[in-house]
């Protein structure tokens, strides 16, 4: 799916921010290394990073920790989340249905960080059509 929606005025502040912590990534797994960074309505910048566990679906991905570290902050709604991984990005569905619990309409960043081209964006509800509500 590829989007016409603009990138948000910060989204060079939101890759980096999601590069940078995917550095700290915990996959010793997968290999598969994941960084993101969500901006809430108040301007701040929460970051999270994937975090395997031997016991598979005890996982946490990189945007629920994200996510969850907003919400322990108190930040009022999340606005857009950058995705940082090597290769085509996407968060999975977990996340979607997750991420749906708090906005819909949620601009989602997706970068790719080998490629050379500026990120993709797109909304939440786009990539889950009738999200559980």
């Amino acid at each position: 799916m590829k989007s016409d929606l603009p990138l948000p005025d910060d989204w060079k502040r939101l890759v980096e921010a999601a590069r940078d912590v995917r550095c700290h990534a915990y996959a010793p797994y997968s290999s598969y290394s994941v960084g993101a960074a969500l901006r809430t309505a108040d301007g701040r910048v929460f970051t999270g990073c994937n975090v395997e566990n031997a016991s598979y679906g005890l996982t946490i991905c990189a945007e629920r920790v994200a996510m969850c570290s907003a919400v322990a902050a108190g930040a009022p709604g999340p606005l857009v989340l950058c995705v940082s991984v090597t290769g085509p990005p996407t968060p999975c569905g977990s996340c979607r249905q997750f991420l749906n619990e708090f906005n819909s309409d949620l601009c989602i960043v997706l970068d790719d960080n080998t490629s050379d081209c500026p990120p993709e964006c797109v909304v939440l509800k786009d990539l889950l059509p009738r999200a559980f509500s």
